[in-house]
């Protein structure tokens, strides 16, 4: 086994083993890390130091971290060290390779194929552009080789000079450069972010490989013996992250949290200060329309917030008609589609996302929405009216306590009772076809008013 460290005895025979912590601890080494990167670069703030510490020595043990998060340096403007980030990471990372020097994703495909690299990109605004041409290739590179086991088919030559596809190994850590490059939503929300300021005021050195590249060198082979001693123990843990870092996020961070455990100190609590920040971020800027939520998921809580309480079923022109007056910039003339949401592209949004239907209550009167029919969607997004930390609280089909749909259809019916109001979605026993309205009780079971009408 590498490293220094014991595995403590099981209390079982069965018992899963766990690593003790090495005696000697990586933070003094971590630290030398960020000083090395603060003298050389001019970051946002100091957090993002400790960022670009922790993402390098990952690295080295992204094998053990199971997913890798994708490094985006960023700035306002150009000449604020993007670049330069890229060159020290170079000498920090494990077996790093510039992306420019590849002729195309295959040949990375194949060369990951060998072995762990740590992809560096720079210029990504310009290179990683969705526009331009074969770049959807690369994206899925990047995409699928986040977390272990990624791979993408790639031909190669068999006897006979023909050719077969082979699944080789896209698993490696990537570190983009750019001014704010307009990334995929898939490949964004794999992505931590270091922000880059020029330096103004000239409080960081310039590097000066000639002179430096040395020490940068000899400092990436102490990283390099550092996480040999910690792999087994990296590999054996998996602490904790704060609640609200779930999901995509955790996936985010768990790798650069297990390293910090490993390296001990202040490390961990930086770690869930920046995976805290980081969720916090998103959230702020989805609320202040920085990140635009996928229109299906916007119409969902928009529909939620503006469907009257009361209400079991609203019309297709009304439920337009008030998403357009209480959000005009993203579905009226105002948005970015141009004009205002259209019955056909509401129900194309709402069948294909999410499978939900209009239906007509009544024969001569309008289409419209069942509030039955969006509630499972809006529990299962767990989407809440806004302004409420409770979840849903379920009207009509589920009533005003929150019942289930199950016990809904448990209920007794009284024939000949009419129920004039949507309360569940039930099966016609007769058409089969699904209704939520005018149900009358028939010798067959329940049935819906055409079927009632024809069995009389």
């Amino acid at each position: 086994m590498t490293g220094n460290f014991a595995p403590d005895a099981p209390s079982a025979p069965d018992a899963p083993v766990t690593f003790r912590p090495p005696s000697q601890t990586g933070a003094p080494l971590l630290e030398e890390v960020r000083q090395w990167f603060a003298t050389y670069i001019c970051t946002m703030t100091e957090a993002d130091l400790d960022l670009l510490t922790l993402w390098a020595v990952h690295t080295h043990v992204a094998t053990e971290t199971y997913t890798t998060p994708r490094l985006l340096i960023d700035s306002p403007v150009p000449g604020s060290g993007k670049t330069t980030v890229l060159e020290h990471l170079s000498r920090l990372c494990l077996n790093a390779v510039q992306m420019a020097s590849l002729s195309s994703p295959a040949l990375l495909v194949r060369m990951l194929d060998v072995g762990m690299r740590t992809i560096l990109i720079d210029e990504a605004d310009r290179s990683l552009n969705p526009a331009k041409e074969g770049i959807a290739e690369l994206y899925a590179v990047l995409n699928t080789g986040y977390k272990k086991g990624g791979s993408r088919p790639v031909l190669v030559p068999v006897k006979g000079g023909s050719w077969e596809a082979q699944e080789m190994s896209t698993f490696s850590p990537v570190a983009m450069a750019g001014n704010a490059p307009q990334l995929p939503d898939d490949t964004r929300e794999r992505v931590i972010r270091v922000l880059l300021l020029p330096d103004v005021l000239g409080v960081v050195q310039e590097s000066d490989w000639e002179l430096i590249d040395d020490p940068a060198k000899e400092l990436g082979a102490r990283i390099v013996a550092w996480t040999d001693e910690v792999r087994d123990f990296i590999r054996a843990n998996r602490p904790p992250l704060p609640e609200i870092v779930k999901g995509r996020a955790r996936e985010r961070w768990s790798p650069l949290m297990r390293v910090a455990t490993a390296a001990g100190g202040r490390w961990p609590e930086a770690v869930r200060q920046l995976a805290i920040h980081d969720v916090e971020r998103i959230q702020l800027e989805r609320e202040e329309g920085i990140v635009q939520e996928k229109p299906a998921i916007a119409l969902l809580q928009h529909t939620i917030n503006i469907w009257p309480e009361e209400k079991n079923f609203i019309s297709t022109a009304s439920l337009i008609d008030r998403l357009i007056q209480n959000h005009p910039k993203t579905w009226g003339a105002e948005s970015a589609f141009g004009k205002p949401l259209t019955a056909q592209r509401l129900g194309k949004m709402l069948v294909t996302s999410f499978n939900v239907h209009s239906i007509r209550p009544d024969r001569e009167g309008p289409r419209g929405y069942s509030k039955v029919s969006f509630e499972k969607v809006w529990r299962g997004m767990g989407i809440t009216r806004a302004g409420s930390d409770d979840p849903l609280k379920v009207t009509g089909a589920s009533g005003a306590t929150g019942a289930s749909g199950a016990e809904t259809a448990q209920l007794e019916i009284p024939d000949p009772l009419v129920i004039p109001e949507p309360i569940a979605a039930f099966v016609c026993t007769i058409c089969r076809s699904e209704t939520a309205f005018t149900l009358q009780k028939t010798d067959a079971g329940m049935a819906c008013r055409k079927c009632h009408g024809a069995n009389r």
